[in-house]
């Protein structure tokens, strides 16, 4: 009964083999070349200059390092292990496909074991050896593609990161107050693999990670990592059903959607989602807890609300005929005011509104008409009340 081939086999292959094949290795290195430059579309190209160098150097080493492996049972200090995760690190690099790497592995096994079992079997190795020699060089290839694959993901990777941070750092430059130079955007952009779209709108919530809000919302959207959250820039937002896609990506959180600017007014955008999903956190904007917030369907809120202290004082000066009523009087006459404003004087409407009789509504409406006069005729007058009105009841709220 034979024994078990090893997990390295070449570590059984007997002393002496090294010194029957390596008479062979520059023919075989030679026919390897050779083969993939005819056999692998991505290396069918003139093997002169650091290309050509960097294949020999590459299938030279390989072919040394196994049978100094041979009949060996540990890879020893220097395995050579880095130079194949470094090769594939450099396909990556050089824009190559991993498939590539691996079929030129594969047929570079095929070309040894060929040319190597000739020799051997002229130099009289047993039967048995041979076989091992063939379990040995196929073995050995799959361990240096392992390697390979694993310095081309390695690469991959790195390459990943370096692009996410920079499209972080683009999606920052979009938004950024005040706006940056526009030219800046472009380089940055170019930088990040990012084409610039003529039509964005901004994407603001609170704690998230902007890559993986960047994920959610898909589309190519990108984000930043802000002190208050995240903000993402979506490219296209009305493109057909591109909304239903945004909505669907808050049915479990709570986002707002600035209006959809040309690019070079990101942050245009973008400060309108974050004061939307402001007044929608602090109740201003009805709301849930959950859900897409679109800022263009609120922009009477975010007018109000976007300088609270000119707001106020708004609101102050507005109700100032007011001040002398009692404070059940006075809130009376607001709730009465409200409903005439909003409903434009039509008394049915506001008796309706009030669940009052038209009767008490024309009552109520006596004393406004004494307190302010023909200023509750005057259409700017009335757009000012109306505002002071509202910034009230946000006050409230």
């Amino acid at each position: 009964m034979s024994s078990p081939i090893p997990e390295r086999p070449w570590s059984a292959l007997p002393a002496h083999v090294p010194d029957v094949l390596r008479p062979e290795l520059p023919a075989v290195a030679d026919e390897i070349i050779a083969a993939i430059s005819h056999g692998v579309p991505d290396y069918a190209r003139p093997l002169e200059g650091p290309f050509g160098a960097g294949l020999r150097a590459g299938v030279e080493q390989a072919l040394g390092r196994f049978l100094e492996l041979a009949g060996r049972t540990e890879p020893g200090p220097d395995s050579g292990r880095q130079a194949y995760v470094d090769l594939g690190r450099g396909e990556m690099r050089a824009g190559r496909r991993l498939e590539a790497l691996l079929a030129a592995y594969r047929l570079g096994a095929r070309v040894a074991w060929r040319r190597l079992a000739a020799a051997g079997e002229g130099a009289g190795l047993e039967p048995h050896t041979l076989y091992l020699l063939a379990e040995s060089i196929f073995a050995y290839i799959d361990e240096l593609s392992g390697e390979s694959v694993e310095g081309y993901a390695m690469e991959q990777a790195a390459v990943a990161g370096t692009q996410q941070r920079r499209r972080r750092e683009l999606a920052a430059l979009l938004i950024q107050e005040p706006p940056v130079d526009p030219a800046v955007v472009e380089a940055a952009a170019l930088d990040a693999g990012w084409t610039l779209p003529a039509r964005v709108a901004a994407v603001y919530v609170d704690e998230a990670d902007p890559d993986r809000l960047a994920l959610r919302l898909a589309g190519g959207a990108i984000a930043a990592d802000l002190a208050a959250g995240a903000c993402a820039v979506v490219p296209d937002p009305d493109a057909p059903g591109r909304r239903m896609q945004l909505e669907a990506a808050f049915k479990d959180r709570l986002g707002a959607l600035g209006p959809t600017v040309p690019w070079r007014d990101a942050h245009v955008s973008a400060a309108r989602a974050r004061a939307a999903l402001h007044l929608a956190v602090g109740g201003t904007i009805a709301g849930s807890d959950v859900g897409l917030i679109v800022a263009a369907d609120h922009p009477v809120a975010l007018l109000v609300n976007a300088d609270r202290r000119l707001a106020r004082d708004l609101a102050a000066a507005a109700l100032a005929p007011l001040d002398g009523e009692t404070p059940a009087s006075r809130e009376r006459l607001l709730e009465t005011l409200s409903a005439w404003l909003r409903h434009r004087g039509r008394t049915e409407a506001v008796a309706a509104a009030l669940h009052v009789h038209s009767q008490t509504v024309r009552y109520r409406l006596g004393r406004p008409r004494e307190l302010y006069g023909e200023r509750l005729d005057d259409p700017d007058a009335r757009f000012q009340l109306e505002l002071a009105l509202r910034s009230r009841a946000a006050d409230e709220i």
